[in-house]
């Protein structure tokens, strides 16, 4: 199977700050995110595609409600499942029209990812999707509505929803086959279609939305990747984030990255989830994980490398032994 990274790409970078995400505005957004896959490609990696889905996802339900005099509404794993469809359509078409001749097979496959029934996210929903808003019309959309609201990074109020922690990816044996033959696979988009088992046998489709993240992980760990990138709008993680002590991290170790996450460095909201998924990721195995901006992805799976964004490894001296 040879090198393979699992490459977590953000559904806000598909549709960005101040878009409204029109089909353009997302295939134009698209196209610059691939580069990623193309550039590790060109460096002799197997690559995996999971992107984030959590502005389509939040759009979507709210043409589902404005149309429900009309059209039945379908709940939010249902949603999940559409804009799987939808952005895996969107990040392949880019990446063929990117790779030219070069580009090997690549397909997209609709992930379901099992989940908890009894994990206490449902409880307590934390994952914002959807359009920000400012505070008056998201606490309006609440009381209309029933919707669990927060303050976002800053930039507004979302509708937030239950993000359990991923368990299993159902369809992993096919996604294995495929990886094997080379193939570049998009899959678990959106964090995949969140299920639970049924005492009866079978699984059925819940109210959540699953962290791309850690599904990005989860995928990594159970396919047994070298590498997790997590691709983001930063070019490396600071530490004392919003302070005039704020600096940048190029390299840490887990055990770091873990102490630094106790002293509440990394913000649940904000970086907390990507810092947590790397080190899931190296403590199952792995051995490189990177936080970074699109344009400094592969360059950071390369030890030394200059222009490199923050790696984060199981030890340093496993990482001497790699270079």
């Amino acid at each position: 199977m040879g090198r393979v990274a699992v490459v977590a790409l953000g559904g806000n970078a598909i549709t960005r700050g101040g878009q409204v995400g029109t089909y353009a505005e997302q295939a134009a957004n698209a196209a610059a995110m691939v580069e990623v896959v193309c550039q590790l490609r060109a460096a002799g990696w197997t690559v995996v595609v999971v992107h984030g889905n959590g502005p389509q996802v939040g759009n979507l339900a709210v043409q589902q409600e404005e149309g429900a005099n009309r059209v039945p509404e379908q709940p939010l794993f249902v949603l999940g499942a559409m804009t799987e469809g939808q952005l895996g359509s969107l990040v392949e078409l880019a990446l063929r029209k990117a790779g030219g001749q070069w580009l090997p097979e690549v397909v997209s496959v609709v992930t379901h990812v099992l989940v908890d029934a009894a994990d206490p996210a449902f409880g307590r929903p934390t994952k914002p999707i959807g359009p920000f808003l400012p505070e008056a019309e998201a606490r309006r959309q609440a009381a209309v509505r029933g919707w669990v609201v927060g303050e976002d990074a800053g930039r507004g109020f979302r509708r937030l929803v239950a993000s359990p922690r991923p368990l299993r990816i159902l369809e992993l044996s096919a996604l294995r086959a495929l990886v094997e033959r080379g193939v570049i696979v998009i899959a678990a988009g959106g964090g995949g279609v969140p299920v639970v088992e049924e005492s009866a046998g079978g699984y059925r489709g819940v109210e959540a939305v699953i962290d791309k993240d850690l599904a990005a992980q989860r995928l990594a760990t159970e396919l047994g990747a070298e590498a997790l990138v997590l691709v983001t709008d930063i070019p490396q993680v600071l530490l004392d984030y919003g302070t005039p002590r704020a600096r940048p991290v190029e390299e840490m170790t887990a055990d770091e990255a873990q102490t630094y996450a106790d002293e509440g460095q990394f913000p649940e909201g904000s970086m907390g989830p990507k810092i947590g998924a790397s080190i899931a990721f190296l403590r199952a195995g792995g051995r490189t994980a990177v936080i970074t901006n699109a344009d400094r992805a592969a360059a950071s799976l390369e030890p030394g490398a200059s222009g490199s964004g923050t790696r984060i490894v199981a030890t340093r001296q496993r990482l001497g032994a790699a270079g």
